[in-house]
């Protein structure tokens, strides 16, 4: 039960970087496209065969679902789930809908964290990016810490509810054949747009390749 905290300490970290250290853009992609493999190897490896275990007619159209799920998103969050959100043209208010559009990713993500540690890892070492990119987001749009941190806690909390909301609430546990598939389809939209993104002209170099290997050969170790 503690563990499904955890996700709150990634948020944390994100916080932290972004207001006392310097990160350089190349590095922050390095750890976005080694988030995004990990999260495509366990999606592929462990998630999606779940899902399959017990399979409807429905559940290939639940995961397509997932996918329009994410884009709807992004419609509004502008792509910090894949690390490619710019500040330009933005006002000096806060951006609510990108905020809702990130906190209801990040319910999502948290359906499944439960039953598997592997993906725990996986959803935690994504949200860190997340966090960092949107903590950088208000700290250089003029948010005061106290702010940011109202602002991120509640990020934070929303993953542990995703989870907690499956196991404190039959209906939600019981339509697990419904938000899974939709949950898979979600991973698999924000990983391989991750990695078909990570660069700004589409190209991987060296160090993009050897981030993007560990994170897939971490993803078969887990496995």
């Amino acid at each position: 039960m503690m563990a499904l905290w955890i996700p709150i300490l990634a948020v944390v970290i994100g916080f932290v970087v972004a207001n006392f250290f310097k990160t350089s853009e190349g590095l922050l992609q390095l750890l976005i496209s080694f988030s995004g493999a990990l999260l495509l190897g366990l999606t592929i490896l462990k998630f999606l065969p779940h899902v399959f275990e017990h399979p409807n007619e429905w559940t290939p159209a639940w995961i397509l679902l997932g996918i329009l799920i994410q884009l709807f998103l992004e419609f509004f969050s502008k792509g910090i789930e894949h690390g490619h959100y710019h500040s330009e043209g933005q006002g000096s208010g806060f951006p609510f809908l990108l905020f809702i559009s990130l906190c209801l990713h990040a319910l999502f993500e948290g359906y499944p964290i439960e039953d598997d540690s592997a993906l725990l890892i996986g959803v935690v070492i994504h949200k860190i990016p997340v966090a960092l990119i949107l903590a950088s987001f208000m700290m250089n749009s003029g948010f005061s810490r106290w702010k940011q941190f109202i602002f991120l806690g509640i990020f934070a909390l929303m993953t542990p509810l995703g989870a907690l909301l499956r196991l404190e609430i039959g209906f939600i546990a019981q339509a697990a054949q419904i938000i899974e598939p939709l949950v898979v389809g979600i991973f698999l939209h924000i990983s391989t747009t991750i990695l078909f993104e990570s660069s700004s002209n589409h190209s991987f170099d060296l160090r993009k390749m050897s981030a993007i290997l560990l994170g897939l050969v971490l993803a078969f170790l887990l496995y």
